[in-house]
């Protein structure tokens, strides 16, 4: 174990951000932190590296453990250039070969002694240059700005006149080049193209050290993680797995705590109402039974409600009128700013009821071809044309369709003045705004709120044609889900500029990739982009262009889209007489005793673990332990294996309880 969070606690102003938060890091794992837009993420994160403190409990780091940090946003302030700044990392390496050098046009000018001691020094020197493997430096800080996206021609600009995505991309190269035991990494995706993302997966994966990253990348936590800490309600936990196997288990254990919890509440009821009709009785026998009960009841520790999931956030869209087949058609389209050419002689066409996500690297020209086709934006060259009765719905990244001086409320019923008041609130709070949050003023709002509401009266409008550039930008992981489940379900028409694979993988059924001024298609989501770019690309441009998936390989049937024909299998078995309906009568009261009896030894079972990780946990928040990695390490090994069993009960469970 390399690092310990143990009852960590926090609040501000009074209100609780963490309460007894333990986990821990082992050697090479790869973390994610996950958790809804201000769960406390990155609190949690900045507990972890001292830019706070703790209001109690303990972080500890394993001796001689080294470690780096990338926050969101990075302001290196320097005038050195970008490969500058990067070769100051492999400072020892490069300075050792400007010594060896020397020492080699030294020995020319040197003999006996002096030069035996030079040799001496040149062999040492020449040594640790091998140990360090300084010879592949300067491979590695150019492989490193590649790979995030920095041209060669980039390498001599000064890091001052970048902008703070790209000093961003500046420290994390930095960070990755000094190589710690632990990366921690806060978002790390954020100003990174998809190409750049995937390079980065591969790197972290095949990285010599622990990493941990908060990120809501899922397609990302899904090839990098193997652990996860959700952070929720102000606790943490912690699942073994990628996203999706922490998806599949938090919801197999929110179904074990809703169960416990309506099987306590139903409990307690009832012994509630033993009482009052023992003290109804009025007799001293029945009144100390009463009161007996009632000491029993005191000592019961309540479970708290788990967190409900609203089921009203799984909104169904359908447009009030069909369009056409054809619903757009484009030929020869083409644009430049000056002497930078972003695409010329394009030709595409969309279909009525196809969800079709534009990608490519930053810079190409994506959302220049949405604002094109929305007369947002005037083209050089070319012809758009809309089928009948196209009516487009448009989502921008900077939310011109939003009035900052009004309320959430006010924005909904001022657009859709039919709508009652029901019918406003239930529509925000499908996009996660209940109670007061209505009357939140919008320039009040942050860059992931403002999205969900432009969301929702795109949802509203009559538009069969949806046109979004990048629409889950600044979005949490609840709120991608929401739009997720409203687009995949959607019959009209949608075309939409997105990075998020995730995303694209669920609602895509075409993929248009814009490279080198040109649309590729694919038909198919986007594992099957991965699966076929590389031979497309050959064939295409014939130069052994191909794009690097190293890292990438598929999350075995995670998002895979099947179509296939329903088989209907008529049963010819002739009927059963009087004798076998009651033969099988008893075979299945005897079936189910037995399952009932598994499902008591599965629930004794839970209930015994969950005993022991509760005495753990309370173990670890000991301070007097904290100190003691041994002792922390060997009851964090028991948790691990406690939770792990736990998993496997709660699918027993959930098995047993549907039979």
């Amino acid at each position: 174990m390399i690092l310990s969070v143990h009852g960590i606690n926090k609040s501000f102003d009074g209100k609780d951000i963490l309460r007894d938060a333990s986990f821990h890091v082992e050697k090479n794992e790869k973390v994610a932190i996950v958790g809804i837009n201000g769960a406390g993420k990155t609190t949690l994160i900045k507990l972890i590296v001292g830019q706070l403190h703790s209001d109690d409990g303990e972080v500890t780091f394993s001796k001689d453990i080294t470690w780096g940090y990338l926050a969101q946003n990075q302001n290196v302030d320097t005038e050195n250039t970008i490969y500058d700044e990067l070769k100051e990392v492999k400072r020892d390496a490069w300075e050792l070969e400007e010594n060896i050098r020397a020492a080699e046009h030294d020995m020319k000018h040197l003999e006996g002694e002096e030069l035996e001691k030079l040799l001496d020094r040149y062999t040492r020197m020449n040594e640790e240059y091998q140990r360090m493997s300084g010879y592949a430096w300067q491979s590695e800080v150019t492989g490193v700005l590649k790979g995030l996206g920095f041209l060669e021609e980039e390498f001599d600009k000064k890091i001052s006149t970048l902008s703070g995505g790209q000093k961003t991309r500046v420290a994390l190269g930095k960070l990755l080049l000094q190589s710690p035991d632990l990366i921690i990494l806060d978002e790390p995706t954020n100003h990174l193209d998809m190409n750049s993302i995937r390079w980065l997966e591969n790197y972290l994966l095949n990285y010599k050290g622990a990493v941990m990253i908060v990120s809501h990348d899922r397609y990302f936590l899904d090839k990098i993680a193997d652990k996860v800490v959700e952070v929720e309600n102000c606790k943490v936990s912690t699942f073994m797995g990628n996203y999706s196997d922490y998806a599949v288990k938090k919801e197999q254990k929110r179904i074990v705590e809703w169960n416990a919890y309506i099987k306590q509440q139903a409990e307690i009821k009832h012994q509630e109402e033993v009482i009052a009709k023992l003290k109804s009785f009025n007799r001293e026998k029945s009144i100390k039974r009463a009161e007996s009960r009632e000491k029993m009841l005191d000592k019961i520790e309540v479970l708290d409600k788990p967190v409900e999931i609203d089921d009203s956030m799984k909104i169904s869209l359908k447009p009030i009128c069909e369009s056409g087949n054809d619903v757009l058609t484009v030929e020869g389209l083409s644009k430049a700013f000056g002497e930078e050419k972003l695409f010329s002689g394009l030709d595409f066409e969309i279909k009525k009821g196809e969800h079709v996500a534009i990608i490519g690297d930053n810079g190409t020209g994506k959302t220049t071809l949405l604002k094109i086709i929305n007369n947002v934006e005037k083209m050089d060259e070319g012809r758009i044309t809309l089928g009948t009765k196209v009516h487009i719905g448009y989502y921008d990244q900077e939310h011109h369709v939003l009035h900052d001086e009004k309320t959430l409320f006010e924005e909904i019923s001022d657009a859709y003045p039919t709508l009652n008041n029901t019918e406003i609130r239930n529509t925000l709070a499908a996009f996660l705004f209940t109670g007061d949050d209505v009357f939140k003023r919008i320039g009040d709002l942050s860059g992931g709120e403002k999205g969900r509401v432009s969301l929702a009266k795109l949802m509203l409008s009559d538009a069969n044609f949806l046109i979004l550039d990048e629409p889950t930008n600044h979005l949490d992981i609840t709120s991608k889900e929401i739009l997720e489940s409203a687009i995949s379900g959607y019959e009209g028409t949608v075309l939409y500029v997105s990075h998020d694979r995730y995303f694209i993988n669920k609602t895509a059924t075409r993929i248009l990739d814009l490279t080198r001024g040109q649309l590729v298609g694919y038909i198919g989501n986007y594992d099957y982009y991965l699966e076929h770019v590389d031979d497309r690309m050959a064939r295409l441009f014939g130069d052994g262009a191909t794009v690097d998936n190293s890292g990438s390989s598929l999350v075995s049937g995670s998002y895979k889209y099947e179509s296939g024909a329903a088989i209907l299998d008529t049963d010819s078995t002739p009927a059963k007489t009087g004798a076998d309906d009651w033969k099988a009568q008893k075979e299945a009261q005897a079936l189910k005793r037995k399952q009932e009896a598994a499902l008591k030894k599965c629930e004794d079972e839970i209930a015994e673990l969950e005993k022991r990780d509760a005495e753990i946990t309370e173990a670890l928040s000991d301070p007097s332990i904290g100190t003691d990695l041994a002792k922390l390490r060997a009851l964090s090994d028991e948790q691990s294996v406690i939770q792990d069993k736990l998993a496997v009960l709660y699918d027993q469970w959930e098995e047993l309880s549907v039979n």
